[in-house]
């Protein structure tokens, strides 16, 4: 099973423990954790189930192609990690 993982910085603010999850498309393996965390949505994806722009998504070393439908393919063998970024100056 896929493995989702959510860097520090959300940690921080959220209960959100590495999961493991079915495999699919990056939008199903979402809605696997959504379902476990539901408070992860709306950090996550916005009201259109898109990746917010803070948001950095990787499957194992490669960054997303798909930031709108969430289609990249997740493997069982993958795993997944949730960044947000950080800005400031």
């Amino acid at each position: 099973m896929p493995r989702v993982t959510f860097t520090a910085n959300l940690q921080r603010h959220l209960d959100c423990p590495s999961l493991e999850v079915g495999s699919g498309r990056l939008d199903q393996v979402l809605a696997a954790v959504f379902t476990e965390r539901p408070v992860l949505r709306s950090y996550i994806v916005d009201d259109q189930g898109r990746l917010r722009r803070h948001v950095n998504v990787f499957i194992n070393a490669a960054m997303i192609a798909d930031r709108d439908g969430l289609s990249d393919a997740v493997g069982e063998s993958d795993e997944v990690f949730v960044f947000q970024a950080l800005s400031g100056g």
